[in-house]
């Protein structure tokens, strides 16, 4: 008998258990996957999904700031200020140059969390 709350089979024996299929394997937790979005007062910018694995400084500049300088440009022009915190890809330095050379304006990981502090 099969018992789906803590997925076991009930048998006399082992081989009893391999001949009802043994011990039923199912996922309990969905494949991870690693996505970025950014969200302002006017709204949210296209989802960006990054291939499994860690993500990089290399894959935040070509996949992620790219949608943000779109969307910020396309809504609100050249007046708008991006921010992000302190995670490992936002604070290479190659992220810290690439930034403040596109963005209109920039809260680097220097200053954004001394604005948000209360």
């Amino acid at each position: 008998m099969y018992n789906s709350q803590n997925q076991r089979i009930w048998a006399a024996s082992r081989d009893e258990a391999d001949e009802k299929g043994g011990i039923k394997v199912k996922q309990k937790s969905p494949q991870k996957v690693m996505v970025w979005l950014g969200l302002c007062s006017k709204g949210v910018t296209p989802l960006v999904i990054f291939d499994p694995g860690t993500v990089d400084h290399a894959e935040y500049i070509k996949k992620a700031l790219p949608v943000a300088l779109k969307y910020g440009n396309k809504t609100f022009g050249k007046h708008w200020t991006f921010q992000q915190d302190g995670a490992k890809p936002h604070i290479h330095h190659l992220t810290q140059t690439w930034c403040p050379d596109n963005f209109p304006s920039l809260i680097d990981k220097d200053h954004c969390h001394r604005i948000v502090q209360i």
